[in-house]
């Protein structure tokens, strides 16, 4: 399918399951595989996992994909792999991630998260760049999402939908990456809805009502993994101390270099991380 086309979510009528449905079977016409067990998406700094986790099945850009968009955001690859592990599991790779500032509207942000739910996965992993509160935290450190605050005052559930979000970020898969890495501390993740980094008093404002993590995604795609009955483990890369936590600028440039820079590291983590997960 061709980027230029109209997107299916962008027409009113649209049911969104349906067009996820549609896309679940656009991948297992493309990849061969009639069902993926793990969704990964991968957020900057961690687009190297994707080679380390076992063998490539196949390899498209996602706009091949109904729903999915070309990336706006430097980074992030536009490409959606399939990947067999030495155990069997497959793995969908998802690094075409559309965020909530680029106004397209929630349905396309967590379409990914649903076309995956669609595929068969019973576990999203969600990764991303952010910057960190705590002052312990340093550029190239990966944490583990305990919780989220969802500050875009926008749901992907549509209707009278009511989805328990008490133990949203499971804590079975956060024990597990700590079995993998015992030094990996936790947060609760403050998704703002960008594209402007936050200011100082934003960032405080965040840690006065209990946040750790500052940044532009995954909130509202745990959320749609939620409904769809996925669990959900999340992680960030902390690739910047947030604003006026140490008086210096912030830059985008410096975002992605700091996510090269620790990638190798991170996304090795991730990928025995992965190896590890049971899917229940």
């Amino acid at each position: 399918m061709s980027s230029a086309l109209p997107n299916p979510l962008d027409d009113p009528t649209a049911v969104p399951t349906e067009v996820a449905a549609s896309a679940a079977a656009r991948i297992a016409e493309l990849t061969g595989v009639e069902r993926h067990d793990i969704a990964l998406t991968l957020g900057s700094g961690w687009g190297k996992a994707a080679e380390l986790i076992g063998t490539t099945v196949a390899e498209f850009a996602a706009t091949e994909v109904p729903g999915f968009s070309a990336p706006v955001v430097p980074g992030h690859p536009g490409s959606i792999r399939s990947v067999v592990l030495e155990s069997g599991t497959h793995v969908l790779v998802i690094g075409a991630r559309t965020h909530f500032y680029e106004d397209h509207g929630v349905r396309r942000v967590v379409h990914s998260v649903r076309t995956a739910a669609a595929t068969g996965a019973k576990v999203m992993v969600l990764t991303n760049g952010a910057g960190g509160i705590k002052r312990s935290w340093h550029a190239g450190q990966p944490v583990l999402i305990s919780d989220h605050i969802n500050l875009t005052a926008a749901s992907p559930l549509e209707g009278a939908t009511f989805v328990d979000l008490t133990d949203l970020y499971s804590a079975r898969l956060r024990d597990l990456a700590r079995s993998v890495d015992p030094s990996l501390d936790e947060g609760v993740y403050v998704q703002f809805r960008g594209p402007h980094f936050e200011t100082p008093a934003e960032v405080q404002m965040a840690k006065a009502i209990g946040g750790h993590i500052v940044g532009m995604s995954t909130a509202l795609e745990a959320i749609a993994a939620r409904e769809a009955g996925m669990e959900v483990l999340g992680l960030s890369l902390i690739t910047n101390p947030a604003a006026g936590i140490t008086g210096d600028a912030l830059s985008h440039i410096d975002v992605i270099q700091a996510g090269k820079v620790a990638e190798p590291v991170i996304s090795a983590l991730l990928a025995r991380i992965v190896k590890e997960i049971t899917v229940p």
